[in-house]
């Protein structure tokens, strides 16, 4: 599989790690959008939010634990945007199921 962000799950491609546990790898968006940009991604290759499934579902309510403690831990519990994008037409360009966190300053809707 040549998935990028299985690799950085392995440490074959360098980001910068903000949380990890045995479900969730952490990490900055290269590309940030808000002064808190991170994804969060399952260690278990799940392409994307259309291959939940009953079987997997649980990393994803766990990735949500996560972003609520992270949250908390970083001071913006009162105000964050979690963002996922399902598909070529919605954006999706890494296919690994990922949620951007983004943070840190006022966000406009439905852009910003």
């Amino acid at each position: 599989m040549d998935c990028i962000f299985c690799k950085i799950v392995k440490g074959e491609i360098p980001s910068t790690k903000i949380y990890e546990d045995e479900q969730v790898y952490v990490f900055a968006d290269i590309a940030p959008t808000a002064p808190i940009h991170w994804l969060l991604i399952p260690k278990e290759h799940i392409s994307g939010a259309n291959a939940i499934t009953a079987e997997n579902s649980g990393v994803v309510a766990h990735i949500y634990e996560v972003i609520a403690k992270l949250a908390k831990e970083h001071g913006f519990a009162e105000g964050f945007r979690v963002v996922t994008n399902c598909g070529e037409d919605a954006g999706q360009s890494v296919f690994h199921l990922h949620f951007h966190l983004l943070a840190g300053r006022k966000l406009a809707w439905p852009a910003g």
